[in-house]
């Protein structure tokens, strides 16, 4: 049965490509619908004042009116643009994985011992069902491996052409739609919803079609809305005043002076398209749909915008010791037997009671006694194996009367004391020399006396302790979650250099350790791939899942990474913050472009009627029409301009919150005030020379 593959597919081109502007133009014709403007409550309000001056141009017709009609419409265009193009960037990735998971078949079996299935489409598929698949075929929906081991090409979704090893079982059972299964045969019990599969979420959040607004967007559209009612307020009073000013002034021109007529109604609009602040009007929407953009393109998927914004305002940072600060490949490097005890006798020890421990340590000493002991596997009839897990820290095996047990000091040697053992201080010594080390001990014991410490020993990924520092630079605190004693975790925390540590970690310390954080008004963030680490997941701000993970794992989260990298949840705090970063920097300059707008036309409105207003005319534009035009040319060019960097966002440096609004006030405040002055003016020369602008 062939299926379809999918294929890694973005829209390409720079920022402002031409052919992505022209493919994303009728999608912002179709956004200037009402029924879909009246989201951005700053832009309706311009378009609502396009069609009044299209109406007034149309009675009283003259280039002037006529040009301030065409450049009204335009910055609408402009602005539904900038959101166009931040969707655009999406819409070819969308189409390919739609295709793909209506395409897609699926053998859906009648139980798990049944051998025989029928063939459905993959989106008929239901939570719970259970399908077949084999080499060469696609997995058609979310699920778990119950049965079998499989080698699984996941570059659909992840863009990593390696292939990945999924089994029932463990950490790594879960299994994504659209992906390919090359080899063997698996069962997959689907976990899905009809509708809310993996593919499913993907294409709302690259399409953009299902964001909601993030509760810092609704607070700042609220205070931009306002800002516009007040403007719009203070406009219409203007028209009693253009009445009275011909009134007591009738020597005054029209072409210079507000008046009663059908100018007043296109000069009062213009002057509130340039009060009410419509550049971060215009591109407020674009900024998030591009924040959670670069999220996509590392290959994160975010389940909303709000996720995006904690990850920017994290001040805790959880981060898994194994796999995420070291390497994560702990490797048995010694035996270290007590006296009294040979190391033959501690290595038997040491790999009778890891065979029962899938972990990769447990693995690593069962290789370990083999290369260096000639210890091979050996099957033991009627064993009864205890098998690692996170609650009791300890692996081991009970046959023949032996009892042998292997795992963290405190749990081996509380079990070795409940079995009226008494540890001597020796072990004691041997376990923290190790410690101090940066190792990592584990005891063996067996019948109530303990036989040895194996050391294990991790290394720091290089240029750590380099990004910690630039962590602690923002402000955010870095927290190393590891299953080691407190020893161990102290050296390595050290050597890391993250500010705290929590040693001998169980699901619920984590869990207690996030409430205690976010008591104290912090925003916390962390990363897992377990059921075990769900409950976490679920408790923290920001909930990064490993798409490697279990299901369970990946629906308690808000994010997930595709690439199973925990590290990448460093990435993901720079990410949040440079979307913030973004859009208080394009508010600022949004709000001083404003103030410097207010010089070029409420001088060249005013000053007939009021001459002492002259001396505010700072930039002396040619005449109160050309002002007024130059104005609203630039209150549109502008947005088009700040379309790159509101999709790319403000360049990240990592730095202190003080710093960064001290930076912001001075590049983009100082700057927003200074560009109106030289662009207007440019303008005015220009458009000067135009007829009817005499």
């Amino acid at each position: 049965m062939s299926t379809p593959v999918l294929e890694k597919r973005r829209v390409g081109g720079g920022l402002l490509d031409p052919e992505q502007m022209i493919r994303s133009l009728p999608d912002a014709l179709r956004k200037l619908n009402p029924a879909t403007l009246w989201r951005n409550p700053v832009m309706l309000i311009v378009e609502a004042g396009a069609v009044f001056t299209t109406v007034l141009a149309v009675f009283d017709p003259s280039f002037f009116a006529w040009a301030i009609v065409v450049w009204l419409w335009l910055t609408v265009i402009f602005a539904n643009l900038a959101e166009a193009v931040a969707e655009g960037r999406g819409k070819a990735q969308a189409a390919t994985l739609r295709a793909a998971k209506r395409d897609t078949t699926a053998r859906r079996l009648k139980s798990r011992a049944a051998t025989e299935w029928d063939v459905v489409g993959a989106p008929e598929l239901k939570q719970g069902d259970l399908v077949i698949v084999e080499a060469g075929e696609v997995i058609p929906g979310d699920g778990d491996v119950i049965e079998g081991i499989a080698s699984v090409d996941e570059s659909a979704i992840t863009g990593e052409s390696a292939p990945v090893i999924r089994e029932s079982g463990g950490d790594r059972s879960a299994v994504t739609g659209g992906t390919k299964v090359l080899s063997d045969r698996i069962i997959v019990k689907i976990t899905q919803k009809p509708g809310e599969s993996f593919i499913d979420r993907m294409i709302a959040l690259v399409e953009g079609a299902n964001r909601q607004k993030t509760p810092n967007e609704i607070a700042l559209n609220i205070l931009l809305a306002a800002l516009t009612i007040i403007f719009l307020v203070a406009t219409v009073t203007m028209q009693p005043l253009a009445i009275y000013s011909k009134l007591v002034n009738p020597g005054v021109p029209d072409s210079l002076a507000l008046n009663a007529d059908g100018v007043t109604g296109v000069v009062l609009v213009s002057l509130l398209v340039c009060l009410i602040p419509t550049t971060i009007g215009a591109l407020l929407s674009a900024i998030g749909i591009a924040g959670m953009d670069r999220l996509v393109q590392r290959n994160v998927l975010a389940m909303s915008g709000r996720a995006v914004e904690a990850a920017g305002d994290v001040s805790t940072l959880l981060l898994d010791k194994t796999g995420t600060i070291t390497l994560g490949n702990r490797q048995a490097a010694e035996f270290v037997p007590v006296d009294g005890v040979s190391e033959a006798e501690l290595a038997e020890a040491a790999q009778l009671s890891s065979l029962a421990d899938e972990t990769p340590e447990g693995r690593s000493i069962v290789v370990f006694a083999k290369q260096h002991y000639g210890l091979r596997e050996r099957e033991i009839h009627g064993a009864e194996w205890v098998p690692f897990t996170a609650q009791t820290r300890m692996s081991g095996v009970n046959f023949e009367g032996r009892e042998v047990r292997k795992g963290a000091a405190t749990a081996v040697m509380k079990w070795v004391r409940d079995a009226g053992g008494h540890p001597t201080d020796e072990v004691g010594h041997l376990v923290d020399g190790i410690s101090a080390s940066g190792g990592t001990p584990l005891v063996v014991a067996e019948k109530g006396r303990v036989l040895g410490v194996i050391h294990l020993k991790d290394v720091v990924k290089a240029g750590m302790r380099e990004r910690f520092d630039e962590m602690r630079r923002m402000g955010i605190r870095t927290v190393m979650i590891t299953g080691d004693n407190p020893l161990t975790a102290k050296a390595i925390a050290d050597e890391a250099g993250v500010d705290d540590f929590l040693a001998e970690a169980t699901p619920e310390d984590k869990l207690a350790l996030i409430k205690r954080e976010q008591e104290g008004g912090r925003l916390v963030a962390m990363t897992g791939d377990g059921t075990n680490d769900a409950p976490a997941l679920a408790q923290s701000d920001v909930g990064v899942a490993m798409n490697t993970g279990t299901s369970a794992a990946k629906e308690a989260g808000n994010m997930v990474d595709l690439d199973s990298n925990p590290t990448k949840l460093i990435e993901i705090v720079e990410i949040g913050k440079q979307l913030l970063i973004t859009r208080g920097a394009l508010t600022t300059f949004s709000i001083a472009n404003d103030i410097a707008k207010y010089f070029a036309i409420i001088p060249a409105m005013f000053a007939a009627v009021y001459p002492g207003l002259d001396a505010l005319n700072v930039m002396r534009l040619s005449s109160p029409q050309s002002a007024i035009l130059a104005a609203v040319i630039f209150n549109a060019l502008v947005i088009v301009a700040l379309i790159p960097l509101a999709l790319r966002g403000v360049r990240y440096r990592p730095s202190s919150a003080s710093k960064l609004l001290s930076r912001n006030l001075y590049v983009y405040g100082l700057g927003g005030i200074v560009a109106p002055f030289i662009g207007i003016k440019i303008i005015d020369l220009l458009i000067q020379f135009l007829p009817g602008m005499s």
